[in-house]
């Protein structure tokens, strides 16, 4: 597999601890949330993945939609991150819904389509298909 870019981050103290990536853009505290007993105003491992996630899934979709000649600019693409008990009862896992806000001049049909489309092509829904369920919504403005 041919490396185009390699992102390297580092944790220390985990959950309650502090992450940096390894030029420094990326340098914060990290806490449980508050649902879990934990300090506002921080971050947590669920929100960088949800912010990661939105990040490439919205790229995504504006590239399949230029190739298939629809105008999607503006898209606004929300991915909601939930930490579930896993249901063994040991350990957790994570549920995602995703969710594209359309401009206007798409239709329901090209959003669902696009929705679909870029799910099967992002590479974070590659990475966690079959293991972390995914639902797909959409809006239209």
């Amino acid at each position: 597999m041919e490396k185009l870019y390699t992102a390297v981050a580092t944790t220390k103290g985990g959950r309650n601890g502090h992450v940096s990536s390894s030029d420094n853009v990326l340098d914060l505290e990290l806490r449980m949330p508050k649902e879990l007993g934990g300090e506002e105003g921080y971050t947590n491992p669920e929100q960088l993945f949800s912010a990661g996630y939105a990040a490439c899934f919205a790229s995504g979709l504006e590239m399949i939609a230029r190739r298939k000649k629809l105008n999607a600019d503006g898209v606004e693409i929300t991915v909601a991150t939930s930490l579930c008990r896993h249901p063994s009862g040991e350990g957790f896992r994570l549920h995602v819904e995703i969710t594209g806000l359309f401009p206007k001049g798409i239709s329901n049909q090209h959003a669902d389509e696009l929705m679909k489309a870029t799910h099967d092509f992002c590479p974070y829904s590659r990475a966690i298909k079959g293991n972390v369920e995914v639902i797909l919504h959409h809006k239209l403005a």
